[in-house]
């Protein structure tokens, strides 16, 4: 079963789908470990922690893919990858989505604001015509080879436009061909409600920290219709300000030792990666390539004994006519 299909069977069997954050491989096998069934590689997340930049559009496809390449090498999870407006456009497009599927990710979202996007919860953000996300998703949908790959449309009009022209472009959207819509900065559970019933097919909540969506529970989002619930730098976030503790700590006090509790123990770190496993698959190739490698030289040094002791054959003579 193809990767997308897997998202699709997810969404219709677990909803909603709790779909947490993941900036690297590292994350992906934590998320796992945690017992989520289906992971996301945020587009400020490659940009903030793997560039340092800001989320305005600064990475590229290449940028992104190399992210999300690390995180399907390590976890059989599916994947949905944020690849903001396309990267270009419909030839651009089309190239995103293949490369997305070579590389293993299960679905892509895409956006209707302008190229020169914004972050999803700042101010100021500009959408395009609904005829150019339509060709956008289109360009996306067409260029698939597999049926089972998911193309989610997200729509950031809510903030500028109001519910019913985000919900319009939604509707749009879908018969554009979107298999799914990411519904963003909306701000009640009656927003959602009103995306739910109006758009026929699964609706993703984004619960961002800091932002303009308040942190609903799960059972309130099952309650609103929404299939799918995204978290998209929480653990990020996390992490961050545990690091600046960190690093804080160790310049001010000249040790480690009054941050120890917070951090990760080696056998745990282990424990994640199945160190062990990998340590003992390395110990028995060693000591086969050794015990090989001893007996190639048993062999040798007897032949070689056995030429050094073995009488000198003697040459017959050559009888002369």
């Amino acid at each position: 079963m193809s990767q997308g299909r897997k998202l699709r069977r997810l969404v219709a069997t677990e909803a909603p789908l709790q779909i947490p954050g993941t900036i690297n491989a590292y994350c992906a096998l934590l998320a796992r470990d945690a017992g989520f069934k289906a992971l996301y590689l945020s587009g400020a997340g490659v940009a903030n922690a793997s560039f340092g930049l800001p989320d305005l559009g600064v990475t590229t496809l290449a940028d992104v893919l190399e992210d999300a390449r690390r995180v399907t090498a390590a976890t059989e999870l599916p994947l949905l990858v944020d690849v903001d407006t396309g990267f270009g456009g419909a030839f651009n497009i089309a190239r995103t989505v293949r490369e997305m599927e070579r590389a293993q990710v299960a679905a892509i979202h895409i956006e209707d604001q302008e190229q020169a996007k914004r972050c999803g919860h700042r101010p100021n953000k500009t959408t395009v015509a609904v005829e150019e996300m339509c060709d956008r998703l289109k360009a996306a949908v067409d260029a698939r080879r597999d049926e089972g790959f998911v193309v989610m449309a997200r729509t950031d009009a809510f903030a500028r436009e109001g519910r019913a022209a985000a919900v319009d472009r939604a509707l749009a959207y879908v018969a554009a061909g979107a298999d799914m819509v990411f519904a963003e900065a909306l701000q009640t559970l009656d927003d959602y409600t009103a995306f739910t019933a109006a758009v026929r097919v699964p609706v993703l909540a984004n619960l961002t920290e800091f932002g303009l969506t308040p942190y609903f529970t799960v059972a309130e989002l099952e309650r609103a219709g929404v299939k799918l619930v995204l978290y998209p730098l929480s653990a990020f976030r996390a992490m961050s300000r545990a690091a600046e503790q960190v690093y804080a700590t160790i310049r001010k006090q000249g040790t480690q030792r009054a941050v120890l509790d917070i951090m990760q123990t080696r056998d745990e770190l282990y424990s994640v990666l199945d160190y062990h496993a990998y340590e003992r698959k390395l110990d028995e190739l060693f000591a086969n390539s050794g015990a090989e490698r001893n007996s190639m030289k048993r062999s040798s040094a007897t032949r070689s004994s056995g030429k050094r002791s073995g009488a000198k054959r003697k040459r017959p003579k050559r009888r002369v006519t």
